[in-house]
């Protein structure tokens, strides 16, 4: 007697494939790619060389040409034949990613669903400006948001300005193309117009521009390098701070794989350190 097919279960699994790079996919991500029947990527923002993990008869798509609808149309299909699909997004996709609402129509059409994560453009960012975020004694927070007014509207108390007023680093994507009023928040919030900025455009593809100014010059250094997407700013004093080191580090800080030196402990607590 022949034995039963075992059941075909369909799968999406999205993908983040960083800032651009095609070596900067994970592991996990280029294998997600390789075992996928059906590829979705975002051609204008992810390069072509990601591709190179896909098998040569996977069916290849390209989402700048696919409403939401299109793109849950493929996860019906997916759901009903057993195909798996790689659904591949640049960045991270827990960021402006419209990760959300893909996965919750999956949890209606009853197919699994993996999320891979990507570098984020601004930590891609950071690493090519050979900076550090958080710099002890000078900021401790990475504030990650975008100009309000464009076609998503901010929720209230989301506004660059508000978030501005803590000082810290902040990571300002889809915000190029209205650099005077970025610059107009950025110093309502706060900001000394001697503020250091970076600013990022493409990031990590062959034709990156990576720039610095300040919150001062910052529209000024967006119009004479045309920039108007594809751009993302790292603005706060941590990107030129330096003689402050890390307690992690010092002699004098102890942990459960090393101990401290006494003198050095002493150092420490007379500036306070716990």
């Amino acid at each position: 007697m022949a034995t039963e097919d075992a059941q075909v279960t369909g799968k999406v699994t999205i993908v983040g494939a960083g800032p651009g790079a095609a070596d900067l996919l994970t592991f996990r991500a280029a294998r997600a790619i390789a075992d996928a029947d059906v590829v979705i990527w975002a051609a204008s923002l992810v390069q072509a060389d990601v591709l190179d993990h896909a098998r040569p008869d996977a069916e290849i798509l390209d989402s700048a040409t696919m409403s939401l609808e299109d793109v849950v149309a493929v996860y019906e299909r997916a759901a009903r034949d057993g195909l798996r699909v790689a659904r591949i997004h640049s960045g991270d996709p827990a960021l402006w990613g419209g990760t959300q609402e893909q996965v919750d129509r999956c949890t209606v059409l009853g197919i699994e669903v993996e999320i891979v994560p990507g570098v984020s453009a601004f930590s891609a960012v950071a690493a090519l400006a050979q900076r550090e975020l958080t710099i002890p004694e000078v900021a401790q927070s990475v504030v990650l948001t975008r100009l309000g007014g464009g076609k998503t509207p901010m929720p209230p108390g989301e506004e660059v300005r508000e978030f501005a007023r803590h000082g810290t680093t902040m990571a300002i994507f889809l915000s190029a193309a209205r650099s005077g009023q970025l610059t107009r928040e950025l110093l309502e919030g706060g900001y000394p117009t001697s503020t250091p900025v970076v600013v990022a455009y493409q990031a990590t593809w062959p034709e990156e521009l990576i720039v610095r100014c300040t919150v001062g010059t910052l529209e000024e250094t967006v119009k004479e390098h045309k920039l108007w997407k594809h751009t993302l700013f790292l603005v706060g004093p941590a990107l030129d701070a330096a003689g402050t080191r890390s307690h992690l580090y010092h002699p004098g800080h102890f942990h459960g794989f090393r101990k401290a030196d006494p003198e050095a402990r002493k150092s420490l607590r007379t500036q306070g350190a716990q």
